[in-house]
């Protein structure tokens, strides 16, 4: 039977330097600008890189993770601002699907279709993103969330009773810093949670060699004007601490 290795992705390094620093047996390969970590989660071989920012940085390194690592699955973890309205700081999306809301090649195709593939969402692996579900309730709950985050820092970004939530997830190459951003993407696709820069691109490629791919995103913001005080902040004070304890859980 072919050994299962997972390849695990951020886009920045505080989405999965936590995840770094717990891995046994630990190498690194750089490759095209990119450092790859191999090592064990458990009993789980991994593979761990951050992509850098954007479709096709994300694109370029789930590649090398197929083609040079063979991982057989991926799973995408980072952050992302929230655009429902009953999604806070401090939650937690995993990805039931995913769309590329800057895709348009209309009207030679339907807005938001891949070209050639025909297909405008991309589906993520339902028996590891319910396992992830669960383990992210767990993490959330505020007997183990106090443990691991001071309750100063939770405080800061007003994160009372994080929750997780599945749905959809839309990725295009732009940071969302303006209320009219987030409003024309709510009135285009009203079932969007949240917004980010890689996850359906990870996804596609996922999709293209037949793979297993799991998306999970921390709300850093709301995807507004505050939106990059948020990001910057949140992102050194708390993602780490999410990345690394919903994966080191995942795998224990």
């Amino acid at each position: 039977m072919e050994e299962q290795i997972i390849g695990i992705m951020g886009a920045i390094p505080q989405e999965v330097d936590g995840i770094i620093a717990i891995l046994q047996d630990k190498t690194a390969v750089t490759l095209g600008n990119r450092t790859y970590y191999q090592g064990v989660l458990g009993k789980q071989k991994v593979v761990v890189v951050y992509s850098r920012i954007g479709k096709v940085a994300a694109s370029a390194t789930a590649s090398a993770l197929l083609l040079r690592f063979n991982v057989n699955e991926i799973i995408f973890i980072g952050v992302a601002g929230g655009i429902a309205p009953h999604i806070e700081v401090g939650d937690v999306i995993v990805a039931r699907d995913l769309i590329q809301y800057d895709m348009d090649v209309s009207p030679l195709r339907p807005k938001y279709e891949i070209p050639l593939l025909n297909k405008t969402y991309f589906e993520t692996n339902e028996m590891r993103s319910n396992q992830v579900i669960q383990h992210i309730e767990h993490f959330l709950a505020p007997e183990t969330l106090s443990t691991k985050i001071a309750a100063q820092e939770l405080d800061k970004f007003a994160i009372k009773q994080p929750q997780v939530y599945f749905g959809t997830i839309a990725s295009g190459d732009q940071f969302f810093s303006t209320n009219q951003q987030k409003e024309n993407l709510q009135q285009a696709l009203p079932e969007v949670l949240c917004v980010e820069m890689e996850g359906a691109a990870v996804a596609q490629i996922c999709y293209e060699y037949g793979i297993p791919c799991t998306v999970i995103r921390t709300i850093s913001d709301k995807a507004n004007q505050e939106a990059s005080f948020s990001f910057e902040s949140f992102v050194k004070q708390v993602s780490q601490v999410y990345g690394q304890e919903i994966i080191k859980q995942l795998f224990q």
